[in-house]
């Protein structure tokens, strides 16, 4: 049986990435960090399926052990500070997480399992204050937050690691991806939970700060298939991973509200508190590479994704109202 050892296996991508390793009939270990309340919400329903470890990206000596243990083929490296807003507040957090901690893990694995395949998760915020559109694997970064910055040595380190010690080491540059199981910080994913709240008469508006960025955004569940195929090529090399499509905010706040008859200027309002200090105006990222060497593609579009998680928000918020009100009828 093939094993892989996930970091980040409760998020967004860890998540939709265990239950398709599962699928494929992998013994599946999650790296999971010991906290008082711990939040299994992403992977509940294959919860039973996954062989828990207890490990701390901060501390090596504990990754050494997960690795020893879990005897790896393929590690994959997703977890992170993963918001960009939130790494101007916590830069150090952001710096020692995102960044330091990559090399924590290609160390653990260097030393306990060197055979494994690692895949470091890379991140469009690299290109920032892009020099060339579309991006590509080739195109020099600009990182514009402590994030991309961040993101920019896990990257580099991982090259590093790949070519000082023979490790089979790749990075995936993914480019936004999204899905329901996203976090209610980010803008795609606030923006479906508002349209759902505000159809269902729980919210009266939504303030938003730039409208005009242009982003590629794509789903999150055909982004971890191009991670995978990455560790099932004989060499290792790293892909961006994107849709080729850019949209503005503002497109995204159309789909999203006509997508249940609201006019989403009837409900939004700019706030310049959610206006970055550094903006990245645009990503659009060029998959060309992945396309020809892994024979990945797309399977779901712009829209369709948006409706998507408009409809799980509109499930879940309808669920809760239901249980709100059985609460106080009590």
């Amino acid at each position: 049986m093939v094993s892989a050892l996930i970091t980040g296996v409760t998020g967004q991508d860890g998540s939709y990435l265990a239950e398709f390793l599962l699928e494929k009939g992998y013994k599946v270990y999650g790296l999971r960090r010991r906290t008082s309340t711990p939040n299994y919400e992403n992977v509940a329903h294959i919860k039973d399926k996954i062989e828990w470890i207890s490990g701390d990206l901060t501390d090596l000596a504990s990754l050494i052990e997960a690795v020893r243990i879990s005897q790896p083929d393929e590690v994959y490296n997703l977890a992170a500070q993963s918001y960009v807003a939130a790494s101007w507040p916590q830069p150090i957090a952001t710096g020692q997480i995102t960044a330091l901690c990559v090399t924590n893990m290609l160390e653990a694995v260097r030393i306990a399992k060197p055979d494994a395949k690692f895949y470091q998760a890379s991140s469009s915020e690299m290109f920032g204050k892009v020099v060339e559109t579309p991006q590509k694997e080739t195109t020099p970064f600009y990182p514009r937050s402590p994030y991309g910055v961040a993101k920019v040595y896990g990257h580099w380190i991982t090259v590093n690691y790949r070519e000082s010690f023979n490790m089979f080491a790749c990075s995936g540059i993914l480019f936004n991806h999204e899905s329901p199981r996203r976090g209610l910080e980010f803008v795609t994913r606030k923006v479906t939970d508002a349209v759902a709240r505000i159809k269902l008469g729980v919210q009266t508006e939504l303030r938003m700060g730039n409208l005009d960025s242009l982003r590629d955004w794509g789903f999150a569940g055909d982004y971890i298939k191009a991670m995978w195929l990455m560790l099932q090529q004989d060499e290792a090399d790293d892909f961006v991973i994107s849709t080729g499509e850019m949209h503005t905010v503002r497109e995204l706040l159309e789909v999203a509200f006509s997508y249940v008859g609201l006019n989403y200027e009837d409900y939004v309002i700019i706030d310049q508190a959610f206006v970055r200090p550094a903006e990245v105006d645009l990503l659009l990222g060029d998959c060309t590479k992945a396309k020809e060497v892994l024979g990945w593609e797309l399977e779901v579009g712009f829209k369709q994704l948006i409706h998507m998680m408009v409809d799980e928000d509109l499930r879940r918020v309808a669920a809760e109202s239901r249980y709100n009100e059985l609460m106080i009828s009590r």
